[in-house]
């Protein structure tokens, strides 16, 4: 099995709030959240019941066909519907996604490796592999914490500016992961956004190839 990928023979640290989060030490992640109005709540109130009445008959653990028949009818939907704009969007202007990009990269190399990113107009996409003593949400909690802080001061606002959890898949393999790089890359054009409405950025060369310690 290859290193900084989900092992299914190893132990995973399973923890929920709204959704269940997977974690297993050292293991590439894709992780999506976003701004707190960018999905209407009747929308959310909607997707929560559905995913409710489909855990009961589908519980934990999930094989993989469970686990891809959840993405296909959840996630694969929100992700249709922040592609579509809600909410003020205020990540589509550069000043606002500037304090977001330098929250992502303040610990790269340390805490965790990027492999990739784009800020949308009202959502985050990243890969990243955190260091085995680093938890996903400790990682969130920060570059959430940080950037929602600057958001506020330059729009010269308060309040929650990020939705309160996340939603994460681990890597499984190469493939998996130049499929997950794709998305990121392609989001953008698939919401038709212009070219100073979002900030892109992959990593070259394979995962590793920056030290995390």
């Amino acid at each position: 099995m290859e290193e900084g990928f989900f092992n299914p023979y190893q132990e995973v640290s399973i923890h929920e709030r709204n959704l269940p989060h997977w974690q297993q030490p050292g293991v590439l992640v894709f992780l999506t959240w976003r701004l707190a109005d960018a999905l209407p709540e009747t929308l959310l109130s909607s997707w929560r019941a559905e995913l409710r009445v489909w855990r009961e008959h589908y519980p934990e653990p999930w094989d993989e066909a469970a686990r891809a028949e959840y993405h296909r009818l959840f996630s694969t939907r929100i992700e249709r519907c922040l592609d579509a704009g809600h909410g003020a969007c205020p990540l589509r202007d550069a000043r606002f996604r500037s304090p977001v990009e330098q929250a992502l990269r303040h610990y790269d190399g340390r805490k965790y490796e990027l492999q990739g990113f784009v800020i949308m107009p009202n959502h985050v996409h990243l890969v990243a592999r955190p260091s085995p003593d680093v938890r996903i949400e400790q990682l969130i909690r920060g570059w959430k914490s940080w950037s929602g802080r600057e958001v506020n001061r330059l729009q010269d606002t308060s309040g929650e500016v990020w939705q309160s959890g996340y939603w994460d898949r681990l890597v499984r393999d190469q493939e998996h992961l130049t499929r997950c790089l794709n998305y990121i890359q392609r989001n953008p054009i698939k919401a038709a956004l212009a070219a100073d409405e979002y900030t892109l950025w992959i990593r070259r060369g394979k995962p590793g190839s920056c030290r995390v310690s």
